[in-house]
């Protein structure tokens, strides 16, 4: 819920990918339009539209243009031979099998918790179904820190006022994503006995490329590739013209499974490195507040 108590495009977003995922909508359905979503949910065209795109982003619905209802994408993973898959799609499979191991250990370098925060809900729905039990869960995670001045999203036409706009909304989204991530995974504890440890801290820079670690022996690589977007606000204001990335949607390459001394294997050790010396250096202390 934003300020005003409307719902915000991210609720919008989660109560969409409910249907989605639950089967009430299923691959191939038609949306019903802007207007009757805006009026369903009591909120302004653009939250919907705001909702749809990311939506969109994560791969779950198709054809989202200016009048004409999107459609619940065709489900399903691609072939292997297709390549990289968006980072919704490839994370969650792969955080599943992660944590089927007995002590799990994720390291993450990311521009806010989004991608990980939806995949993380793979591996907890198999531990509430009792397939999968790991005793120990350690998750690290950098973000950039809310003291410095970000490289993105940024307005086209610089303006301190939008800018100042844009900072104040990525610090919303980072600390409501991480505070929902921690959350579910220390619900796990009390649910499930399973030992669990999140822990953030704060980088001095907006990382270029995202980074997730799986147990010491995978590592998962995307950049943030920026574009020209849009935001429309929810109070009907003026449209802003930014440069931004959707982290859901980049292609995410795996490196692991090799053998030892190869090249996979190598970048998972150098990758490894990485992160530690970062961790335990010029980062700081994160509050998600």
């Amino acid at each position: 819920m934003n300020g005003s108590g409307k719902l915000s495009p991210q609720d919008i977003a989660d109560a969409i990918r409910d249907r989605i995922r639950s089967g009430e909508l299923k691959a191939g359905d038609r949306l019903p339009t802007q207007a009757e979503l805006a009026e369903e949910f009591g909120v302004e065209r653009g939250a919907v539209r705001q909702a749809m795109k990311r939506l969109q982003g994560e791969g779950l619905l198709s054809n989202v243009s200016k009048g004409s209802p999107p459609r619940v994408a065709e489900s399903g993973p691609a072939p292997a031979s297709r390549g990289p898959q968006p980072s919704m799609v490839a994370l969650a499979p792969r955080l599943a099998e992660a944590f089927a191991e007995r002590d799990v250990r994720i390291d993450v370098v990311s521009y806010t918790a989004e991608t990980l925060m939806i995949a993380l809900g793979e591996p907890v729905r198999l531990i509430h179904e009792g397939r999968i039990r790991p005793r120990s869960i350690k998750v690290r995670i950098l973000l950039p820190s809310r003291d410095i001045q970000l490289a993105f999203p940024v307005p086209v036409q610089y303006d301190a006022e939008s800018r100042e706009r844009l900072h104040q909304r990525w610090l919303a989204q980072r600390n409501a994503q991480g505070q929902v991530l921690r959350h579910n995974l220390r619900a796990l504890r009390a649910s499930h006995g399973i030992e669990v440890d999140v822990t953030f801290r704060a980088l001095p820079f907006t990382t270029p490329v995202k980074l997730y670690l799986l147990n010491h022996r995978e590592a998962l690589l995307a950049y943030y590739t920026l574009g020209r977007e849009q935001l429309e606000p929810d109070d009907g204001g003026e449209v802003l013209d930014l440069y931004d990335v959707l982290g859901v949607k980049a292609p995410l390459f795996s490196f692991g499974g090799a053998a030892e001394g190869s090249r996979d294997a190598l970048f998972v050790e150098e990758s490894q490195k990485w992160f530690d010396a970062l961790w335990a250096t010029i980062t700081s202390d994160l509050k998600l507040s």
